[in-house]
């Protein structure tokens, strides 16, 4: 049964639209926008429809779909503005945030659930829609991949090489090209564009099918003769593409013409077969360049043993095989450990069925209602681990998203300082100001906006001050947020201070400049340097050791 979720100060008019849509639906309740966000932010797949309110106190109808918009909520999870409002001002400003339709006081049951049936009818055919094209995707992203690396495996196997190049050039290429993007935006590559030429890149020897047994497998060094021969493969591959009797003009046979034909052309001009010169050489066929260099120098040939990792690295950086693309070089360097992991099989850059259906759904999310539903159960089970870890280890999690200005507590932290698990704009949040000081908030908001990508780590104490006054029960419990864990030394006797390690890392878009999007943490006991981890009745895990 589909799940909707009602949100209305009025329980009257939960009750009402309850009774009309409770044949139908599972239904929830939220009394106001704080707790429908709550909800939300835990519920998003479940929930099937929001019936959302206007006017209600705390936080408001349209300030409630901002934060859903601004977290990507509104993808899966449609809403009906529930309304008395009909001004065109108020309905075009609704529409844009997302509202799907308007349902009107006094209610009409038969409008109610006909407007409830469509909307959920349509989103649910807009996923079906998102999984055949991302079946078709898929099959056809495979079957040209398929094709393409049977045939480069064929000149492979006539070179005597193992079938791993050819994957290893795909993945050394694509590493290589989003490397360069996070740096400099000069050649204009999209991310479509980086997959299709790691694909594409692996015809780059396709030439190498007409050089003879001889040359091609000669195990000692070519005769300038033999070498002329060998070097003639670039030329003869981008011929054989330019000579196909169909698709000629298509982009993904013209890249593959000019990745076979100048993959071995130089930055300095000194390569061959044209001798083009710096950007003359296009990015691709820069890319795939490098790419084939790292994997020669790396594996065993019938000609050499294979160098090391690090001394191939050097090799290429000082231009023993011939000038590269300094940013490019740039990028091979910074990139280093993930082309080692891909070299010792640890880090394969290839796309799987999984990863071909994801970018399916991401791309038809730029123009449909709904997100990857394999990525919001990931992010779940991600947030399921985390607090079975943290009810392991005593500490607190927490994640604070700047577009919505929204804090996400840990169930065990929230519970400790008394607050809700999702806090809206928590520096000026009451309870929030109780048990910190809005002073300390607002200097530690503005510690963590002062970080940098670059540098977008830091380390605080959390001081937790516990009082019992003369003459009361119940103990007065306040928080303080230093650089140093000897804070507790500068308070009374009467009172007990446990303190906490803060780390805090801020979180950055990747495009430039580059532009501060949040922070996540974790807080955890702190007893002379070292976290406490619980077992049985919360005793110190080094004491059942």
């Amino acid at each position: 049964m589909e799940k909707i979720l009602i949100v209305d100060d009025s329980e009257m008019n939960r009750e009402i639209l309850t009774d009309m849509l409770a044949d139908e639906y599972e239904i929830f309740e939220a009394a106001n926008g704080n707790e429908a966000v709550t909800f939300l932010n835990g519920h998003t797949t479940e929930i099937s429809l929001v019936l959302l309110d206007m006017v209600m106190p705390e936080m408001n109808g349209l300030e409630v779909l901002d934060i859903m918009n601004k977290n990507g909520w509104l993808a899966d999870t449609p809403v009906i503005m529930i309304s008395s409002e009909d001004s065109v001002e108020f309905m075009h400003k609704a529409y844009d945030l997302g509202v799907m339709e308007f349902i009107h006081r006094p209610f009409d049951a038969v409008i109610v659930k006909k407007r409830c049936r469509n909307i959920t009818s349509l989103y649910a055919k807009q996923k079906k829609l998102a999984g055949l094209v991302a079946d078709q995707f898929y099959e056809k992203e495979k079957n040209s991949r398929v094709m393409i690396e049977i045939l480069a495996h064929t000149v492979e196997f006539r070179n005597g090489e193992c079938g791993m190049h050819v994957i290893n050039v795909q993945s050394y290429t694509e590493i290589l090209l989003k490397g360069l993007i996070k740096i400099t935006d000069k050649y204009k590559l999209t991310e479509t564009d980086i997959s299709l030429i790691s694909n594409v890149s692996a015809l780059h020897d396709i030439g190498k099918i007409s050089i003879p047994d001889e040359i091609l497998n000669k195990p000692g060094r070519l005769t300038d003769e033999e070498f002329a021969i060998m070097k003639s493969h670039s030329a003869v591959g981008s011929q054989m593409l330019s000579e196909l009797p169909f698709y000629r003009d298509e982009p993904i046979v013209k890249l593959a013409y000019s990745i076979a034909r100048w993959h071995h052309e130089r930055w300095d001009g000194r390569g061959y077969p044209d001798g083009l010169k710096g950007d003359d050489i296009p990015i691709a066929a820069q890319a795939v360049s490098l790419a084939d260099v790292y994997d020669a120098l790396t594996a065993d040939r019938c000609y050499k043993k294979a160098f090391s990792h690090d001394t191939a690295i050097e090799m290429i950086s000082n231009g023993e095989c011939g000038q590269f693309n300094p940013l490019l070089i740039n990028c091979l360097r910074s990139c280093a450990e993930e082309m080692r992991l891909v070299k010792e099989g640890g880090g394969a850059n290839f796309r799987g069925e999984d990863e071909i259906k994801e970018f399916a759904h991401e791309l038809l999310k730029n123009d449909a209602m709904f997100s990857s539903d394999r990525l919001l159960h990931l992010l779940e089970y991600e947030k399921m681990k985390s607090r079975f870890f943290e009810s392991i280890t005593g500490g607190y999690s927490f994640e604070y998203n700047a577009a919505s200005n929204m804090l996400t507590l840990s169930p065990n932290g929230a519970e400790t300082i008394g607050v809700e698990e999702t806090v809206i704009d928590p520096v000026h949040n009451e309870t929030m100001c109780t048990v910190f000081g809005k002073k300390t908030l607002s200097d530690f908001s503005a510690k963590l906006r002062s970080m940098s990508a670059e540098q977008p780590i830091v380390q605080f104490y959390v001081h937790q001050l516990i009082t019992v006054k003369p003459g009361e029960d119940k103990p007065v419990q306040t928080l303080r947020i230093t650089n140093t864990a000897e804070e507790h030394r500068r308070y009374p006797t009467d009172t007990h201070c446990n303190t906490y390690k803060l780390v805090c890392r801020t979180t950055w878009t990747l495009e430039e400049p580059q532009r501060y999007t949040g922070v996540i943490g974790k807080l955890v006991p702190y007893e002379n340097g070292y976290g406490l981890m619980k077992g049985e009745n919360n005793n110190d895990i080094r004491s059942l050791l």
